[in-house]
């Protein structure tokens, strides 16, 4: 993670003297290096659009192809490959890593950065450097048919090993000297900014306090989640795949609830669901991989009898894995980018009704009827006699409180959506511990048929049908408890 602030100073500035800082003991430099980046990005420069920076730079101290992902203001994630030989060819691990953004485009050489860097550093007693101070004067080219060249000189304080209290100390000694709080996010930005490269797009925007702005910024909110999951699925990080289907699931849910409020949104909200269930695969086998190795670390090794764990784990995770391989096949294909630039349209120009016009506590009629569906959902469940059959439609109650409960979140009544979500949460207690029992089941057979003891297997049945027990005898007294503090709600 690149934690930094950028400042425009002036030609003639000077970078104040640093020391006495807290923790800081000495400052070492400046040392001056010399830094040749060429950048890349579509021929529309999506990249640089999305503040998503890709280059290959000579020079300095960490030569190399650089991919800069924006995670919050000042904080970038950095993903570095080696130089290549090649300075025309993005390496395809990184071009993978844009692939939501590029969506298939060229990625072609767009500009050149030249920079004189003087480098000054705040050690600690150990050495430890804690923040760098990047004093840069910058010649940048806008390459094509007829370049265009900038010059500018701008200083960034970036933190290595400090906190980031340190840093805002730094940085109000910089602005002290005459500093100011940089315009531009980055040096490619500022150039294509000057150069007139970067074009707004048209936007459709609601008015100020409508119902249409509150489910306008939501939808905002949540695209953008998906697409930052995206290169972390690729690269397989922890959690990724269930944040991406999270903000799927988000999407789809808030289309369905505010149909009233943005019209026409069926095909996307079908195409979020068929992603859901492309990332839903690998996501239950980490779930039921992590439940039961929680289960086996809690056992006594007496308990553990034959290769249980095994199947249990390295068996499973083979089996992720190749989910994973299919996720990526799948957000390489063009419906996967029809879906984005759908997502894109959807934010940017959607289809407003008239009750998007309305005052934005209009909605709170919209989280009602989010939640008798939950009740009704419950009221068909019950009147069925059969108790396997009524199980199953208890799955569509938890479906509504999950429903109920992301309608509640759009617009603020996050005392509802923490209502919702305890009916949620028990009933998923129980279809956890009634899908475990079936993949256990499955995994015994299996074992069995290898020649393998499966008394194990036993153990681990009765723990989970205990579970789901519990969360059965449990749920008369949430449901009773949930319903009366929602009826006072609303």
């Amino acid at each position: 993670m690149e934690i930094e602030d950028k400042f425009d100073v002036p030609v003639e500035y000077e970078v104040p003297d640093l020391t006495g800082l807290p923790g800081s003991t000495e400052v070492v430099g400046p040392k001056t290096h010399q830094l040749v980046a060429l950048y890349f990005d579509t021929p529309d420069l999506r990249l640089a659009a999305r503040g998503i920076t890709l280059r290959r730079r000579r020079g300095g101290t960490d030569p190399g192809w650089h991919l800069k992902l924006p995670k919050a203001k000042g904080v970038r994630q950095e993903i570095v490959h080696p130089l290549t030989r090649s300075t025309k060819i993005v390496p395809a691990e990184l071009a993978d890593l844009v692939l939501a953004y590029t969506r298939g485009a060229p990625l072609v050489a767009v500009a050149e950065l030249d920079t004189r860097r003087a480098v000054t550093t705040v050690v600690n007693g150990a050495g430890v450097r804690l923040v760098e101070i990047a004093d840069d004067r910058v010649k940048g080219t806008v390459l094509g048919e007829s370049p265009h060249v900038e010059r500018w000189r701008e200083v960034e304080a970036e933190l290595i090993e400090g906190d980031e209290k340190l840093l805002r100390k730094v940085g109000r000694r910089l602005t002290k000297a005459g500093a100011v709080p940089a315009d531009s996010a980055s040096k490619l930005a500022r150039l294509l900014g000057a150069a007139g490269a970067l074009s707004e797009h048209p936007r459709t925007e609601a008015e100020p306090g409508s119902a249409g702005q509150v489910v306008l910024a939501y939808l905002g909110t949540q695209v953008a989640a998906l697409l930052a999951q995206d290169p972390r699925v690729r690269k397989a990080e922890e959690d990724a795949v269930h944040q991406m289907r999270v903000a799927a699931r988000r999407l789809r849910s808030a289309l369905k609830s505010f149909k009233g409020i943005v019209k026409g949104t069926g095909t996307v909200q079908k195409e979020l669901r068929w992603l859901g269930a492309v990332l839903g695969e690998a996501r239950d086998l980490e779930v039921i991989r992590d439940r039961f190795a929680g289960r086996l670390g809690a056992l006594e090794g007496s308990l553990i009898v034959g290769p249980v764990g095994t199947r249990l784990s390295s068996d499973l995770l083979d089996e992720e894995h190749e989910a994973l391989d299919r996720i990526r096949d799948v957000l390489g294909g063009e419906r996967y980018f029809a879906l984005l630039d759908a997502l894109d349209d959807l934010v940017a120009t959607p289809v407003l009704t008239k009750a998007a016009h309305k005052p934005a506590d209009t909605l709170e009629s919209v989280a009602a009827r989010s939640w008798r569906r939950v009740t009704d959902a419950y009221a068909t469940a019950q009147a069925i006699e059969n108790i396997t059959e009524r199980e199953l439609a208890m799955h569509d109650v938890r479906k509504a409180a999950k429903g109920a409960r992301y309608t509640a979140e759009v617009i603020g009544m996050t005392r509802l959506a923490k209502l919702a979500e305890a009916v949620q949460e028990v009933l998923g207690t129980h279809m956890d511990g009634v899908v475990a029992q079936e993949r256990l089941a499955a995994e015994a057979e299996n074992a069995r048929r290898a020649g393998e003891d499966t008394f194990t297997y036993g153990v681990l049945t009765g723990l989970e049908r205990a579970r789901a027990e519990r969360a059965s005898e449990e749920f008369p007294r949430v449901w009773q408890e949930t319903t009366e503090a929602v009826a006072r709600l609303l």
